[in-house]
């Protein structure tokens, strides 16, 4: 896939890099933690083959986009501000919109707050952000907790040359590009402040009120997942007013789009198309 066709626009006070290739119905591909728009690097040429035009932003402080300092910056309402900023930059009005790990949290809140903007949702391996976290997804999530401590995570995580995140990966995913990305300046902390500004520990109470989702959702969920819990993918249906549609795919790692790129493919070109 070529990267020549990046770009940067100006969104909220940060510099975005964005890649959009193709023409036809757009698609926003919005990658998670801590991946960049290279993530979707198999989904892009399918879709851009099929007929798609392909928006693949880098998230403000995860690859080539800035990182602002303030662990605020890092807040859910931002990246929609900035996702909402890019179409309307590239002269958008409405997009699907594919979301994975954080990105898929971003997609969720996108559909939610902005739902002029979304004309279909896929949500992979993130529910909806209302379903009850069962015991296994609290058992799952301990490096969110981990995460929170401010420069010991950072020292521990880049100790012995990365050792932690080595482990922590479990040979899956992008491990060498992360550490490549990871290693520049300020970036581990960056990375930690999406944690830190929107997983942190809160005193228990109602949870915040949101309107459901109206666009048609497809929510993707992979058995070899070592971080999230598939039942609140499935529970995620109960918050979707539009159509709604869950599939499983067996035997891949969290990082579906890099693990089972023609399963995913085929379920994004039935769906979008």
């Amino acid at each position: 896939m070529s990267t020549d066709e990046g770009r940067s626009i100006q969104a909220n006070g940060v510099s975005l890099y964005v890649e959009d290739h193709g023409s036809g119905a757009p698609v926003l591909l919005i990658h998670g933690w801590p991946d960049s728009a290279l993530l979707w690097r198999h989904q892009i040429p399918f879709l851009v083959a099929n007929g798609f035009r392909v928006i693949a932003p880098d998230l403000r402080g995860l690859g080539r986009s800035d990182r602002p300092p303030e662990v605020a910056a890092y807040a859910l309402p931002r990246a929609v501000a900035d996702m909402t900023r890019i179409l309307d930059a590239l002269g958008i009005e409405a997009a699907h919109v594919v979301g994975h790990d954080f990105g898929a949290a971003v997609a969720w809140l996108m559909a939610m707050l902005r739902p002029d903007r979304v004309s279909k949702l896929v949500a992979i391996s993130v529910p909806h952000p209302l379903v009850p976290r069962t015991m296994r997804q609290h058992e799952m999530a301990w490096y969110q907790l981990f995460f929170q401590f401010t420069g010991v995570a950072e020292a521990t995580i880049q100790h012995d040359g990365w050792a932690w995140m080595r482990a922590f990966s479990r040979g899956n995913g992008d491990l060498d590009r992360w550490i490549e990305d990871l290693s520049r300046p300020g970036a581990l902390t960056a990375a930690l402040n999406w944690y830190r500004a929107n997983l942190a520990p809160r005193m228990p109470g109602p949870p915040p009120e949101l309107l459901p989702v109206k666009a048609p959702t497809l929510g993707i969920w992979s058995t070899g997942d070592d971080y999230l819990d598939g039942q609140r993918m499935q529970e995620s249906g109960g918050y979707v007013a539009g159509p709604w549609r869950y599939e499983q795919i067996a035997d891949a790692s969290h990082w579906i789009p890099l693990d089972a790129p023609g399963q995913l493919n085929t379920l994004l070109l039935d769906w979008l198309g």
